[in-house]
């Protein structure tokens, strides 16, 4: 029999799917490492394989936090950026919004630049926007420049000449002349060929940055899994949900900056629900996503490093990178993220997050810091986790909110709770309402470590009557790994191309060839799309690929309308060609855990009661604790607790929870909206 393995590393666990052949057999989750986040996957790879032997391990497919965490922390590579000779100044200068919290600072100081002014250098050659060789490329330019980077003790190198993507010729050159004295130099035309200057800058400078982080990672991963006997290929989830080798995510690292939070879109794009709300809370963050027709929404350009929780297509809130992704919003909301009291002497709970050292209070390894996770086990929705829970360290960290602000200490963990699900509905508010899309049509799926405890109370706040949980909702992106295709992306700039049928060949090519394979293979899918946009205007939208002119046309009029809210016609003109090519994995399905691989938590293993705090019932309650296995085939009334392994489902006072045969959990409730 062969095994595959799933391992997600997050903020506070990391998670472990083993999947045998017919269907996922093990799981495992273990506190993350932050010193060394192999070491928590080892540990959780040898839990998950048990006397399994690891040599029939045939595939690990990984989706990491790496990328995301040397931006947002500034912890990459020191980069020089090298460019057209007039436009060094592009990147020092860049671009930024203020959000909330900065807008009325009268001391407000922009977030530096991803590279610094003196690491920025010029080479002498211009290409116009149609490719034409305005002026020669000097190579004794570029070799001075080589020379002063070198000088400089910089190992990487990002390489974006004015308009390569339409003639790649010259930065071929200088990438070239770069790597005789320079290890590693990434070129925007290999990166990622697309129209806008800054933002293809932008990309480039991300992948140098983080690119040799990512190698150097994957390297030592391979290596510590060959000393548990592993020896399968590794593959890395990418940002838009698809799955590529270690390889390839070593030289588009940029490509994987979103890829923790994809894995779990596709868990909840699984469920057997057209529309669904993917819900993801975590121990440090939570992300929402939209999925309609089963299909994640998709965007070509997110943000990463900036302030403020928009989603990750509001311009300016941080570094742009042209790559897809699945369109998330995120915020710092996890059952790690700490509560405390700002000068005014007002609740705040996170961004800033206990993580997984010292952890919460109630973890007992020395935290001492009130959390979510703190909250909840006093308020009686927890009880027990991956490991044993301290509720009289829970109480004292409690208390110490609860003492300034002069309330009991259910009252102040119900209040962090409340907080804490109003900040995660702003997310849903984000990718739904912001964007002209009624929720209530939606079904809300919850998963992650502690999703399904608030997921109910944030979809009140919307007025949606359907919550799944799936049965491996405290593994969940985990096991999204598992269903995740070997697919890459490739773009290509060339305003109306003269023959498009060559342009998506020549991408299809060079796409299939990353993934070792041929567009014309048996089981291979080739899709195409378009950047349309209407002549004279500046932004365009991507609709799929027809060679009709006049279909092409009217797509895009209806997604023009469905995006701006305007019914217009006009001229248009294509901009941007893009392909997609797909390996479908051996099985599209996520895994379902069965019972033997998910037992019931301790002492839970049949059904009985626990005291857990609801407003609606006046305060504390006797309520029924149960386990997927006791629910029965009847519907189980509010308010009542589902228990997990790995998570804790809450059904608050007018839902209604029942058990569908794939094992998932079903809530219903009232569709009016809840306004705390």
């Amino acid at each position: 029999m062969g095994y595959t393995i799933g391992v997600d590393v997050g903020g506070t666990f990391t998670d472990v799917v083993l999947r045998g052949t017919h269907g996922a057999v093990s799981v495992a989750k273990c506190l993350s490492t932050h010193y060394d986040p192999i070491a928590g996957i080892v540990t959780g790879v040898t839990r998950a394989l048990a006397e399994r032997d690891p040599a029939q391990v045939t595939r690990v497919v990984h989706a990491t936090t790496l990328a995301t965490n040397a931006v947002l922390e500034r912890k990459g590579v020191r980069v020089a950026f090298v460019t057209t000779q007039g436009f060094r100044a592009d990147i020092p200068l860049g671009r930024y919004a203020r959000v909330e919290e900065d807008r009325y600072d009268l001391r407000f100081s922009p977030p530096p630049p991803p590279v610094a002014a003196g690491d920025c250098f010029e080479v002498v050659e211009r290409v116009s926007a149609r490719g034409a060789v305005l002026t020669p490329l000097d190579p004794e330019s570029v070799r001075r420049v080589a020379t002063e980077i070198a000088a400089r003790g910089i190992t990487s190198a990002a390489v974006c000449l004015l308009h390569s993507y339409a003639n790649p010729s010259h930065e071929r050159q200088v990438a070239a002349i770069l790597r005789e004295s320079i290890p590693d130099v990434v070129a925007s035309s290999e990166i990622w060929p697309e129209i806008r200057e800054y933002e293809r800058a932008t990309t480039t400078i991300m992948s140098a940055y983080i690119g040799p982080l990512m190698a150097s990672y994957l390297s030592r991963l391979r290596e510590r899994l060959a000393e548990i006997g592993i020896r399968a290929p590794i593959h890395v989830m990418e940002s838009s949900g698809g799955v590529i080798s270690a390889e390839l995510a070593a030289r588009r690292a940029v490509a994987t900056i979103e890829s923790g939070p994809a894995a779990g879109v596709l868990a909840a794009a699984d469920t057997g629900f057209a529309n669904v709300i993917s819900f993801d809370m975590g121990g440090t963050t939570a992300k929402t996503c939209v999925v309609r027709g089963g299909r994640p929404e998709i965007t070509h350009e997110f943000h990463v490093g900036g302030k403020g929780s928009f989603g990750g297509r509001r311009a300016g809130t941080g570094v742009p990178i042209k790559t897809p992704a699945i369109d998330l919003a995120e915020v710092g909301a996890g059952g790690g993220s700490v509560a405390w009291l700002d000068p005014a002497g007002a609740l705040r709970v996170g961004p800033h997050s206990a993580g997984s050292s010292p952890g919460p209070a109630c973890y007992g390894l020395g935290g001492s810091e009130p959390t979510v996770t703190d909250a909840n086990l006093v308020l009686g929705y927890l009880s027990s986790a991956s490991l044993p829970l301290s509720p009289a360290l829970a109480g004292k960290a409690v208390d110490r909110l609860a003492s300034p602000l002069g309330v009991s200490r259910e009252e102040a963990a119900y209040a962090v709770h409340e907080i804490v699900s109003a900040s995660m509905a702003s997310a849903v508010h984000v990718v739904t309402v912001q964007r002209g899309i009624d929720p209530r049509g939606f079904a809300l799926v919850a998963f992650g470590g502690a999703g399904p405890m608030h997921a109910a109370r944030v979809a009140e706040r919307f007025g949606i009557g359907t919550v799944v949980v799936p049965a491996y909702c405290g593994v969940a992106s985990a096991a999204g790994l598992l269903s995740g295709a070997l697919s890459t992306d490739r773009v290509l700039s060339r305003l109306d191309a003269p023959d498009p049928a060559a342009v998506f060949a020549s991408l299809a090519a060079d796409a299939a060839a990353d993934l070792g394979v041929s567009p014309s293979d048996p089981g291979v899918l080739v899709s195409r799309s378009v950047d349309v946009r209407f002549t004279g205007q500046s932004h365009d939208l991507t609709v799929e690929w027809t060679p009709e002119r006049e279909v092409l046309a009217s797509r895009f009029f209806e997604r023009y309308e469905a995006v701006y809210g305007i019914a217009q016609r006009g001229e248009i003109e294509l901009v941007s060609y893009r392909v997609r090519v797909t390996v479908p994995a051996a099985s599209d399905a996520v895994p379902a855990l069965d019972a033997a691989s998910t037992p019931p938590p301790p002492d839970t293993a049949g059904p009985g009661t626990r005291r857990a705090y609801f407003v609606e019932a006046g305060g504390y309650t006797d309520v029924p604790v149960h386990t997927r296995d006791t629910m029965g085939t009847g519907p189980l009334h509010g308010p009542a607790i589902v228990e997990d392994a790995e998570s804790t489902i809450v059904v608050p006072p007018g839902w209604a929870a029942a058990l569908a045969e794939t094992r998932a959990v079903h809530l219903t409730g009232s569709t009016t909206c809840r306004t705390p």
